[in-house]
């Protein structure tokens, strides 16, 4: 038995919503219950429930009809291909038959059948077939694979696609590749990508193959394996890979020294370009005991008299002065 989760307010109206949707009624199905829903401090935990048909035998002698009537009503009429079908052919009706299962609304189209078979998918709920990065469309993929390739003694290549997915992933992924490429050129550092399949890591890997300024290199395991791009003006070869996602360009920001220890000689605070520093510090003026502002030290940084008037000038005393 194929057992489909729905959830709800409480039990009972989970289960109603699992059976109206399955077309089921209480005696021909098979009810399990994972969680009761209850009510938290903050919000609710919905019900959930697993609901599938039962055997037809059992939902004969609960229903009184045969065997035959129990298999319309109970699962959903898959359609088999033809002793003459391609094997493109064999695997559209597959595919149609795994979105009724899925209760998937779609449209699958077999665009062209030579050295690879190229199918093409259309539905009202795109999401429903692509899933994140296409992660759904692969598993769809790899199973339209398995059905064309049975009983073949060489492999023939299988691309299911859904309204020019993978063409407009290529575009980004290319984009993307260019664009970290120039950016580990800037830094002189590795950087590291997000874990891809292996169609999306040769993409990038053919986006970067004609770049003679960087190289890139897999590493990890499957699934999680990734990408590495290499510059050749890396400056420290045994440094760790930067994230792709959360490195930044930290040029000109502010904070001690840019965040770096060169703010440790230019002064408190960033900003020290511009001859101040960063909220409240000083940068390339200096005070002196008279509140008159002097050039500052040459890397731009805080210059303070090293006097005994130092405690004076900050707490207020001016010293001996009346001023």
């Amino acid at each position: 038995m194929i057992y489909t989760e729905f959830t709800g307010k409480t039990v009972e109206d989970a289960v109603e919503k699992g059976l109206s949707e399955l077309g089921l009624t209480r005696e021909n199905a098979d009810i399990r219950v994972l969680e009761e829903g209850k009510k938290k401090l903050f919000g609710a935990v919905k019900a959930r429930v697993e609901i599938a048909a039962k055997d037809c035998q059992e939902t004969c002698e609960a229903c009184d009809k045969d065997g035959a009537e129990c298999e319309e009503t109970v699962a959903p009429v898959i359609e088999t291909a033809s002793e003459n079908a391609t094997d493109g052919e064999r695997t559209v009706v597959f595919l149609e038959g795994l979105f009724k299962l899925l209760k998937i609304t779609a449209c699958t189209e077999l665009v062209a059948e030579g050295e690879k078979v190229e199918i093409n998918v259309t539905a009202a709920n795109t999401t429903a077939i692509i899933g994140k990065h296409g992660v759904m469309l692969d598993a769809i993929q790899t199973l339209a694979g398995a059905v064309a390739n049975t009983g073949r003694d060489d492999y023939k290549r299988v691309v299911v696609d859904c309204e020019n997915y993978r063409e407009n992933r290529e575009a980004t992924l290319n984009k993307l590749a260019e664009n970290l490429a120039a950016k580990a050129l800037r830094l002189g550092k590795k950087i590291q990508l997000e874990p891809m399949n292996p169609y999306e890591r040769r993409i990038i890997h053919a986006a970067l193959s004609e770049n003679e300024d960087v190289k890139t290199e897999s590493e990890g395991k499957e699934p999680n394996r990734y990408i590495v791009i290499v510059p050749n003006n890396l400056e420290d070869p045994d440094a760790p890979a930067i994230p792709a996602r959360t490195e930044r360009d930290r040029r000109g920001r502010g904070g001690y020294g840019n965040r770096g220890d060169r703010g440790r000689d230019r002064g408190f605070g960033g900003r020290n370009d511009r001859g101040r520093g960063g909220k409240g510090g000083y940068g390339k003026k200096s005070f002196n005991r008279d509140r008159k502002p002097s050039s500052g030290g040459s890397t731009g940084g805080t210059s303070l008299k090293t006097s005994n008037d130092f405690f004076g000038i900050f707490l207020g005393n001016s010293g001996n002065s009346e001023e």
